[in-house]
């Protein structure tokens, strides 16, 4: 009888320990919830030895939906190298040595912008907000100090989309191009390359994620090969800076890394409603002349058509205004070439020394129709800025026509009629927030000006390139 029992005990060991064995998985979870249910219990609902209410203590802001961050910069970050300071800095401490004509010095004041600008005693002509006496060859600088003032700028150089080089090309080789052999005009460009392809962020795309800023035209950076008396630099020739995207007042329609951007004008506002004011003011504004041409005759080339506009313009009378910029007689202040083109209602812009001319963009800023006579003077350049269906905002008069005497520049214009000349007029004006540079002590609150507009296109073009790979 006992060695039953002693079986049936051992039975009991045997199936309890393998009761104990199979719920084990169970039993500690079960034990780890009572322990955290008691650790977070709300001992505040027990009243009277009742529960009145349960609550599981949670850690604070639990059930608040935290908003998402959302990275407003995300594929907008722009990196800027430090580059030595005799790239740009320098250049400013020594202005009185980068032009040999002009001293610059006084037109690099207020970040580049010039001198401030007053009124003719009119108002309407010329307002006493935003307007600077700003150099045609300053945009380097500007944009500079625009760049400062971007809003995704980054120290770290692994989150760029961009990577900005501060290099002011137009500034250093003026120094050079008159008197200085082809080694001296191309030091500075070779030394900044050197410079960029030791950097990390070079390696990371060969620099093709690289942009500057160049502030003179083109051809002063692309001297012809193996031919060292020819004008300019070799910078923009050299493979490095082929790779990098280049943008400048006038570009080479024949790179496709080379862009053209619109020539600093006159008018740097500091608010919307300074530009807005501004469009209205050219909307107002009564047009004496039917057609205008600010500029001097360009004799001594053969090519040129200044002289016969100068004289079709002559021949028009009280029809044309004509302001002769001749150096001897100081005609053509910032006062009366602006004022000349708020009372035309189409500005003659004929190629000069180059295809383009700043007076291009002085003539949209007033209100008045560009006329063009070679396609490279806008159409082929300023793809970001201007539209381009061209007939919207301008007339174009092939520049053989007029040099064979086949058109008559009065006779063209008068055949437009007053209903699609008004349309012009007002896509010019539309078009004045797109071509200038705002003031960069301030923000522009819902316009884009030419810097937004370039550094947008920038990114987009550096980010399909890293797409394709």
């Amino acid at each position: 009888m006992s060695s039953v029992k002693g079986h049936y005990k051992l039975m009991e060991k045997t199936v309890t320990g393998k009761c104990i064995n199979h719920l084990w998985p169970v039993l500690l979870p079960l034990s780890l919830f009572l322990f955290m249910s008691a650790l977070f219990f709300d001992f505040s609902g027990l009243k009277h030895g009742i529960l009145v209410s349960f609550s599981a203590k949670a850690p604070k802001n639990s059930g608040q939906i935290r908003p998402a961050v959302v990275d407003e910069c995300v594929g907008k970050y722009i990196y800027v190298h430090r580059l030595p300071s005799r790239f740009n800095d320098d250049l400013l401490k020594n202005c009185h040595a980068i032009n040999r004509w002009y001293d610059i010095c006084e037109f690099l004041e207020n970040s580049g912008l010039g001198p401030l600008l007053s009124n003719s005693g009119n108002a309407d002509d010329f307002p006493n907000n935003g307007w600077f006496a700003t150099d045609q060859f300053v945009l380097e600088v500007i944009f500079r100090t625009r760049m400062k003032q971007y809003k995704c700028l980054t120290n770290d150089s692994a989150m760029a989309s961009a990577v900005y080089v501060p290099f002011y090309a137009g500034l250093e080789i003026c120094q050079h191009l008159w008197g200085f052999n082809a080694s001296v005009r191309d030091a500075a460009a070779y030394d900044l390359i050197k410079f960029l392809v030791a950097q990390p962020e070079w390696k990371r795309m060969g620099g093709k994620d690289h942009f500057l800023v160049v502030g003179r035209v083109t051809w002063d950076f692309r001297r012809m090969p193996h031919n060292e008396s020819f004008w300019g630099s070799y910078f923009l020739r050299l493979p490095e800076s082929q790779n990098m995207t280049i943008l400048g007042i006038e570009s080479s329609h024949g790179a496709d890394n080379d862009f053209g951007v619109p020539y600093p004008t006159y008018f740097h506002p500091s608010h919307d409603s300074e530009v807005f004011e501004w469009q209205n003011r050219m909307r107002r504004k009564r047009r004496q002349f039917l057609y205008s041409f600010a500029g001097a005759d360009r004799p001594q080339d053969g090519g040129s058509i200044r002289g016969k506009i100068m004289s079709q313009c002559r021949d028009s009378g009280d029809k044309c205004k004509l302001l002769d910029c001749d150096p001897g007689k100081n005609n053509c202040k910032t006062v009366n070439v602006m004022k000349m083109f708020q009372n035309s209602s189409f500005c003659l812009q004929p190629p000069g020394d180059s295809f383009t001319r700043r007076s291009t963009f002085d003539s949209i800023l007033a209100g008045c129709i560009p006329v063009f006579f070679h396609p490279v003077s806008a159409y082929r350049q300023y793809l970001w800025h201007l539209p381009k269906e061209h007939k919207k905002y301008s007339v174009f008069i092939p520049m053989d026509y007029l040099r064979e005497g086949l058109v008559n520049i009065e006779k063209v214009l008068l055949g437009i009629s007053e209903e699609r000349m008004l349309a012009m007029r007002e896509e010019v004006i539309s078009l004045i927030p797109k071509i200038i540079y705002a003031n960069p002590s301030s923000k522009l609150e819902t316009i884009e000006d030419a810097f937004d507009i370039s550094i947008r296109e920038v990114l987009h073009r550096i980010e399909e390139m890293r797409r394709v790979g």
